[in-house]
């Protein structure tokens, strides 16, 4: 299971309809539902892999010790077996940042994950492009940001938690496209 960050797993800031991850480790809050629907994952023998976009240290916005201070958090508090970042903006090229799938092949290889029976779960459409150039099924979380919406094929969903009854109830359906 592959996980967005910020807007997924913690409550993103939202200034002029885009999210923003937490200034501060103090900032960071956990959505409803969230540790327990990594737990379920888990104990359905799911791995949870956070792959986040991060550019905010690149345009010097952000410290990097403190989004390491969120993901050592994170790690400690939450059911994730492994953190991803990206500290790229979309200038430099790199191949990690999302869209592109980089964050996602990395940790299939280290984790011998199979990519074509996976998921990810994000609510930016860079989220939802990355799992299809990754060959796993997409999971979009409608946050009504005001950007662009996501290309499908995906599933809509209002939470991780909601994510995860759906893919726990039957993972078939996302492999075929329908809800």
């Amino acid at each position: 299971m592959f996980l967005d960050r910020d807007g997924v797993i913690n409550r993103a800031i939202v200034r002029g309809g885009r999210p923003h991850p937490p200034d501060s480790l103090q900032d960071l809050e956990i959505l409803p539902g969230v540790p327990g629907a990594l737990a379920r994952l888990r104990a359905g023998g799911f791995l949870n892999v956070i792959v986040t976009n991060q550019p905010d240290v690149a345009t010097g916005k952000q410290r990097r010790d403190v989004v390491q201070a969120i993901n050592a958090f994170l790690e400690k508090n939450l059911s994730v077996d492994l953190i991803k970042v990206c500290y790229h903006t979309d200038a430099d090229g790199c191949a990690c940042r999302k869209p592109k799938p980089g964050m996602l092949q990395e940790a299939a290889r280290e984790l011998g994950i199979d990519l074509a029976s996976s998921y990810m779960v994000g609510d930016r459409w860079r989220d939802v492009a990355a799992a299809q150039a990754a060959g796993c099924a997409a999971i979009f979380i409608d946050c009504a940001y005001s950007e662009k919406s996501p290309d499908k094929p995906y599933v809509a969903v209002k939470s991780l938690p909601e994510a995860v009854d759906l893919i726990l109830r039957s993972t078939d359906a996302f492999h075929k496209g329908e809800k």
